[in-house]
């Protein structure tokens, strides 16, 4: 495993995993609980995740959902409490496929709970949009751990998918 420690901040592990036939990667994130750094972080994050991957359009998705995921892992999660971090593990397969975890340090939610921001009612609402979106952009999101960890998956897309 090699780690990669961005101005003694966050830290990014990457591990290649030589066990498996196909060629995946997977990555370890610890970050901590400052809305300030989670735009760095995923601009670095997405830097790794497109040099493992075939691109195929789907990038932006999947950045703006890991970022909705994040940000709602520190405010919301962890309270912004400096002592508290964010975990990411991330798999990236040479397919295009990525599935990620991101577990906060809160005290979790009820995902059922979270009223439809489109509905005319909570249009004006400021809250739900962010998993809202995480819904909208990747093919998988569920909610464990009593919503403490969200797990994402974003398959590569059969229209511009093309193997290497």
């Amino acid at each position: 495993m090699r780690a990669i420690d961005s101005a003694q901040r966050y830290s990014i592990a990457v591990q290649l995993d030589t066990d498996l036939c196909e060629d995946v990667v997977e990555f370890a994130y610890f970050l901590a609980s400052d809305v300030a750094e989670v735009s760095p972080f995923v601009d670095q994050v997405m830097h790794l995740i497109n040099g493992f991957r075939v691109q195929d359009g789907s990038e932006v998705e999947i950045e703006v959902a890991l970022r909705e995921a994040l940000l709602n892992a520190i405010i919301h999660g962890n309270r912004e409490d400096p002592s508290k971090h964010v975990s990411l593990r991330m798999r990236c397969g040479a397919d295009g496929e990525v599935s990620m975890a991101i577990r906060d340090e809160g005290a979790g939610f009820d995902s059922s709970s979270v009223p439809d921001p489109t509905a005319p009612e909570h249009r004006m609402s400021t809250h739900g949009r962010g998993i809202y979106l995480m819904r909208a952009l990747m093919d998988e999101v569920s909610f464990e751990e009593g919503g403490t960890v969200v797990h994402m998956r974003k398959s590569p897309s059969s229209l511009t998918y093309r193997p290497q």
